[in-house]
C-alpha cells in the first residue's frame, strides 16, 4: 500500500472571540479531530455546506495557519515552514482576481514563485513561463497582459500555472471554480485532472458543487460543523451513502433526468452555531432517523470497508436507492467539448 502523501490526525482548529474590556472569551472550535489523508496523484474532494470549516482546513494544510493542536504529515515527516512548505504546497483561492497582483503582468505572476525559490533563472524565465501557460491551455502571448484584461476562466488559469511554478507535490483548490460560469468550471475541472495525469500532483478539491466532486475525484471527505461524517472511495460514496448528511447533499443535487426523484431528502431546521453545538451527535437536530443515542452519544468513526462514517444509526437505515449525480446538460457538453479539444491537441 502506497504511503500518505499528506495525513492530518486528530487536527482541531480553535478561533478565540470576544476578547476585549468588557466581552467575554469564546472559543470558536472550527475544526474537531480531524483524520484525513491523501495519496501521490489523488484527488480528495472535500464537500459541506458553507461554513463547515473546509477553506480553514485548507488553509491548514496549506500553512497559511496553524492548527491549535494534532498532527500534520507529509511525505512521513512535520511538513516543512514558511518558504520550503509553499514550494511543496500551493493553494489556488476562489476569486483569481483578488489572487493576482493586478499592478504585475502575467508573466510577472507566474515567473515570481519559480525565481522566489531559485527554480529558474533570469535568462530561462520567459521558457518556463510559455511552458507553464501551454499546461493550462493558454497562448504564449498572454503572458505581457494583466489580469484585468483576462476572463474569469483564463484568470483561473493563471492562478493555476502560479500555483504549478513550483513543482508542487500537492495543491489545495479552494472552490477554484464556484465563482466561475458552469462551462468555465467544466473547463477548469478537466484541466486539473489533465495537469494531474501529466504531472503526478496531488489535489484536495474543496467544493460544494456534487456533480464536479464526482467528476474529478478519487476520495471523498463530507464535513458537517467541523466534523468528518464520512469518506470513502468516490463511487463507493455515491452509489452507497452511509450518513443521513451525505445522503441529504445527494439528493440536493439537480436530478439528471427531469422529474426523477430518487429517494429525495429534505433537511429541516437550521444548521447549530458551532458556539452551540448540540450534545451527542452535531446533526441530530437536522436528521430524520435521530434516536436518543444520539442525543447522548457522539458517534465515534467507523471503518466500512475502504470508507468511514460516524453514525449511530449506519447499519440500520434504509437501503439507500441514488441516481449517480451526472453534470447538468450545460456542464456534460462543455466537458465533452473540453475532452474532444484535449484529444485533437495530444494527436496533433
Amino acid at each position: 500500500m502506497t504511503a500518505p502523501l499528506l495525513e492530518l490526525r486528530t487536527v482541531r482548529k480553535d478561533f478565540a472571540l470576544g476578547q476585549g474590556l468588557f466581552a467575554k472569551r469564546r472559543i470558536l472550535t472550527a475544526l474537531d479531530g480531524i483524520d484525513l489523508s491523501i495519496a501521490p496523484g489523488e484527488t480528495l474532494a472535500l464537500v459541506g455546506e458553507s461554513g463547515c470549516g473546509k477553506s480553514t482546513l485548507g488553509r491548514i494544510v496549506a500553512g497559511l495557519m496553524p492548527a491549535t493542536a494534532g498532527e500534520i504529515l507529509f511525505d512521513g515527516h512535520p511538513p516543512a515552514r514558511g518558504k520550503a512548505r509553499a514550494r511543496q504546497i500551493q493553494i489556488v483561492m476562489q476569486d483569481p482576481f483578488g489572487a493576482l497582483n493586478p499592478k504585475m503582468s502575467v508573466g510577472e505572476l507566474i515567473a515570481e514563485p519559480a525565481l522566489l525559490h531559485g527554480l529558474v533563472t533570469r535568462g530561462t524565465t520567459p521558457a518556463r513561463v510559455a511552458e507553464l501557460l501551454s499546461l493550462v491551455g493558454l497562448p504564449e502571448g498572454v503572458a505581457p497582459r494583466y489580469p484585468h484584461a483576462l476572463s474569469g476562466g483564463q484568470r483561473q488559469r493563471v492562478a493555476i500555472a502560479r500555483a504549478l511554478a513550483t513543482d508542487p507535490k500537492l495543491i489545495v483548490a479552494d472552490e477554484a471554480v464556484s465563482a466561475l460560469d458552469v462551462s468555465v468550471q467544466a473547463q477548469i475541472a478537466n484541466l486539473l485532472k489533465d495537469i494531474q495525469a501529466r504531472t503526478g500532483v496531488s489535489l484536495l478539491f474543496i467544493s460544494h458543487g456534487l456533480s464536479l466532486v464526482h467528476h474529478i475525484s478519487d476520495r471523498v471527505a463530507v464535513m458537517y460543523l467541523g466534523r468528518i461524517v464520512e469518506d470513502g472511495p468516490t463511487a463507493d460514496l455515491f452509489a452507497r451513502p452511509r450518513h443521513p448528511y451525505t445522503r441529504a447533499l445527494i439528493s440536493a443535487t439537480p436530478e439528471p433526468v427531469p422529474g426523477s426523484s430518487a429517494d429525495r431528502m429534505h433537511l429541516t431546521g437550521e444548521v447549530p452555531s458551532p458556539l452551540a453545538l448540540p450534545s451527542g451527535c452535531r446533526f441530530r437536530t437536522r436528521c430524520p432517523h435521530a434516536t436518543d443515542i444520539c442525543a447522548e452519544v457522539d458517534p465515534p468513526r467507523t471503518a466500512e470497508g475502504a470508507a468511514h462514517v460516524a453514525c449511530h444509526l449506519a447499519h440500520r437505515l434504509p437501503a439507500y436507492q441514488s441516481q449517480t449525480p451526472e453534470p447538468a446538460p450545460r456542464l456534460q457538453q462543455a466537458i465533452a467539448l473540453y475532452r474532444a479539444a484535449a484529444a485533437r491537441l495530444d494527436a496533433a
